[in-house]
């Protein structure tokens, strides 16, 4: 077993990272993440050893090639719900570019600029992507509605709008499968809201809505295409454009509410604090732990500062090598926790 966790590892880690004992380390870390992550829930999930980035680059794909066939279906139909849907896929393929281009970013090391890090640079462009690609999309279908209200427009046969809808149901249905798969990875302990709010990698969720919303888009569209054939009226056209820019308006709002969150900083969950509370107090030279501070960096990065009151009559060397032993400890049972920062306070 722990040979094809090496084969799989050395596969998802890069090149620095990938000695023998780090390699060792990981999969230790999946092992007792089967279990452990029951105890500590989605802030112990196995983000760094067993987590495929792969659910990007399968949506960038299907976006790309769903955008371009959307534009045709809507040049040559006149359909303002196919325009909003080629502006829809052109939305979610930008949002994957850039999430790549966060991701990447974000995995740089360490330096004199940035002495915690880039994990960030990952917050940073998921809330650009939740804020002004998903809001800016979410107007222009708003807009394409309204003017098709005021510019009536006879749209041709139907059928190569069916078809496009139904390709793009296919297509959107399989990305939306993959980055569901990859965002179950972590443990769903609540409803899936619940889940959106507590999860620490925004690739995951914004590429997930996205799809979702992706789906729910071409259900309206099709009922505008059909209802506008149906009638013969292009109001059914205008209204599910319409309809399409408020389902990306909404995702929008929620994006950017998760994005800033972490943008901002997200503390480790109640449940984690605890443990490492305990942790730090079992050793004999800790009294009590009087504060514990934590933020995440990345999904796959914590800082951790935390004060605690010592024994009295304890030299320098002995509190140092408690403070050491803590930190081992801590790092051994969480090793998201990169940073830890122990502090020795009076009572």
């Amino acid at each position: 077993m722990n040979e094809i966790l090496k084969k799989l590892v050395s596969f998802f880690v890069s090149p620095h990272q990938s000695s023998y004992e780090d390699l060792n380390s990981k999969i230790a870390y999946c092992n007792r993440g089967i279990v452990e992550v029951q105890r500590f829930g989605r802030d112990f999930a196995c983000y760094s050893c067993m987590k495929s980035r792969s659910f990007v680059y399968i949506a960038l794909g299907a976006d790309i090639f769903l955008a371009i066939t959307k534009f045709i279906a809507a040049g040559i139909t006149h359909s303002s719900a196919m325009l909003s849907e080629g502006i829809h896929s052109v939305i979610d393929a930008v949002s994957q570019v850039l999430l790549v281009w966060g991701i990447v970013i974000s995995k740089k090391k360490a330096d004199d600029q940035r002495p915690f890090g880039y994990g960030r640079e990952l917050y940073f462009w998921s809330f650009i992507v939740s804020l002004v690609i998903f809001l800016l999309g979410g107007c222009i279908s708003l807009y394409e509605g309204i003017m098709r209200f005021k510019r009536p427009a006879d749209g041709g046969s139907p059928a190569l709008s069916y078809i496009v809808i139904g390709i793009a149901f296919v297509f959107t249905a399989i990305s939306a499968w993959a980055s569901f798969k990859a965002f179950k990875k972590k443990p769903i302990e609540s409803s899936f809201l619940k889940a959106v709010q507590q999860s620490k990698d925004p690739s995951t969720f914004i590429i997930l809505l996205g799809d979702i919303g992706d789906l729910v888009g071409l259900v309206i569209a099709f009922a505008g295409v059909y209802l506008s054939h149906l009638y013969h009226s292009s109001w059914y056209d205008g209204v599910s454009s319409v309809l399409i820019g408020l389902v990306l308006i909404l995702i929008s709002i929620l994006l950017v509410r998760e994005s800033r969150s972490l943008l901002m900083g997200e503390p480790v969950s109640k449940k984690t604090i605890k443990a490492i509370a305990g942790l730090a107090e079992a050793d004999p030279s800790v009294l009590k732990v009087k504060r514990l501070l934590s933020t995440y960096l990345a999904p796959e990065e914590v800082v951790l500062q935390l004060s605690a009151i010592f024994k009295k009559d304890l030299t320098t060397d002995q509190i140092t090598n408690s403070i050491n032993a803590v930190s081992i400890e801590i790092q051994k049972q969480f090793p998201l926790i990169k940073q830890i920062f122990i502090q020795p306070v009076a009572k």
